[in-house]
């Protein structure tokens, strides 16, 4: 099982988002929460990925169109570190 730390920010966050949103976060820690980050890959509707420039070295998974969870992994000590959830900039 992996441990899944929120950034103190998240909660205020959490509470401005459409509720569709929120589900579908839950069901992704719940993934992350049983078999670990790299189960993601395994459901294509999260579109997990590795990201580049000021963000190297964090990840992001799709929650909906709009919507992306960034996230760090720590594997010392089985940790993901969820930075923040926020719209997607195109």
């Amino acid at each position: 099982m992996w441990l899944i730390q929120e950034h103190s920010s998240l909660d205020k966050t959490i509470r401005k988002l459409p509720v569709q949103v929120v589900k579908k976060y839950e069901l992704w820690k719940d993934i992350v929460f049983r078999h670990g980050p790299d189960k993601l890959r395994e459901f294509p509707g999260f579109h997990d990925e590795h990201l580049k420039g000021e963000l190297k070295g964090q990840r992001s998974s799709r929650l909906n169109i709009q919507y992306r969870v960034i996230y760090s992994i720590e594997k010392d000590i089985v940790t993901v570190y969820v930075i923040d959830i926020t719209p997607h900039q195109y």
